[in-house]
């Protein structure tokens, strides 16, 4: 199996930038694909940013364009996420996602593996 560990998340003001972490541990060489997917209070959990391991284009929500940047540090299954102009509603429980042989980036049920999650509070 797989073990992720998010870190990086806060409090922070509107028009901040916070950087999240993933490190991840155990069977890391079935890891296909990995993303930031996030759950604001009452809302549904969506994809927010994504790549594929191998290489590729990243996927962006359209509500982050432009201010998220995804990468990865392939050496280490290691995940980042930098955020910048932060907004309030950014403000939600960031996850960190990992995903075997034949996943697809953006389809959430493809994703196995699973962090805990870490907060990010945007608010003056």
């Amino acid at each position: 199996h797989v073990q992720l560990v998010e870190s990086g998340g806060g409090l922070v003001q509107p028009g901040g930038s916070l950087r999240l972490s993933c490190a991840s541990s155990g069977y890391t060489y079935l890891i296909t694909c990995m993303a930031w997917f996030r759950q604001a209070p009452g809302k549904e959990r969506e994809a927010v940013a994504a790549v594929y391991m191998g290489g590729s284009t990243p996927f962006y929500a359209d509500s982050v364009k432009g201010r998220f940047t995804i990468s990865q540090d392939n050496a280490n299954y290691t995940l980042y996420m930098q955020m910048n102009s932060l907004k309030p509603e950014d403000t939600a429980m960031y996850y960190c996602a990992a995903g075997a042989l034949g996943c697809r980036r953006t389809e959430e049920p493809d994703y196995h593996y699973w962090g805990h999650g870490t907060q990010v509070t945007v608010s003056a």
